[in-house]
This record gives C-alpha cells, sequence and structure tokens, in this order.
C-alpha cells in the first residue's frame, strides 16, 4: 500500500528529529495515532520557549498543528503540591 500524501516520508521524520535536537529537546518516543491527533511525541525541552521555537519549526516543515501538553512527573509533582 502506498501512501496517500507523499510528503510523509522517513526522511521528513529524520528532518523533524533534527529540527527537535537543533531546538534544545530529546524525543524520547514517538507514536502515530488514529482520531483526532495524528501523532504524538514524548519529549524533553529545557524549556517552554524551546518547544514553541520547535513547534513553529515543525509547522513549517510539515504542515501540521502541534499541540504542546507541558508535564511533570508524579514525583514531581506531589513535591510541590506539599
Amino acid at each position: 500500500m502506498s501512501c496517500l500524501n507523499p510528503s510523509i516520508s522517513s526522511e521528513r521524520t529524520k528532518k523533524a528529529l533534527d529540527v527537535i535536537a537543533k531546538s534544545g529537546g530529546k524525543v524520547n518516543s514517538m507514536y502515530a495515532l488514529l482520531g483526532k491527533y495524528d501523532i504524538v511525541l514524548i519529549t524533553d525541552f529545557p524549556a517552554v520557549a524551546d518547544v514553541m521555537k520547535a513547534s513553529i519549526v515543525l509547522n513549517k516543515l510539515t504542515g501540521i498543528t502541534f499541540t504542546s501538553f507541558p508535564a511533570i512527573s508524579i514525583e514531581e509533582f506531589d513535591k510541590i503540591t506539599v
């Protein structure tokens, strides 16, 4: 089965990973999804501004709109809620 959108490729994925790395981020895992969202990337970035930069560049590269969900570990959450 061939891809319906020729812009979707492993080369584009490599470019996206490079954008994330150049923005100071690290990709922990990536998943393709069905439904409201097409892809999820679990990443670590030094700061929210770095996430925003990567999101803007990735949007220009892929045409995909990215939504970020800043998160902390439950252990970290428990510490700040004491």
